[in-house]
């Protein structure tokens, strides 16, 4: 299991997550491996996205598409650069049932 977290500066993030919403969720559904993805509004002008797959082929494919996406649809909503952490997911803990 790998994932990566992306924690942007956002100009408005109810814009920014009906974006995505309706833009760019469907297309890391679409990834070989995909697990999940997350977006999380930080209540301080940050937005952070966690996205887990089964491979790091398939967390390093929705990094580029997000990268993609934001520079080609929601550059006017988000500062800069995110900060990316990406990696193998060393410690899980789930509720079963």
């Amino acid at each position: 299991m790998h994932a990566s977290i992306r924690r942007y500066r956002v100009r408005d993030i109810d814009a920014l997550v009906e974006k995505v919403e309706s833009e760019f969720a469907d297309q890391v559904k679409e990834i070989d491996g995909f697990v999940g993805y997350y977006v999380i509004d930080g209540d301080d002008g940050t937005a952070v996205s966690v996205t887990v797959g089964e491979t790091a082929e398939a967390v390093a494919e929705s990094t580029r598409r997000a990268a993609d996406w934001v520079r080609e649809s929601a550059a006017d909503l988000v500062e800069g650069s995110p900060e990316v952490t990406a990696g193998k997911v060393r410690v899980r803990a789930e509720r079963e049932g």
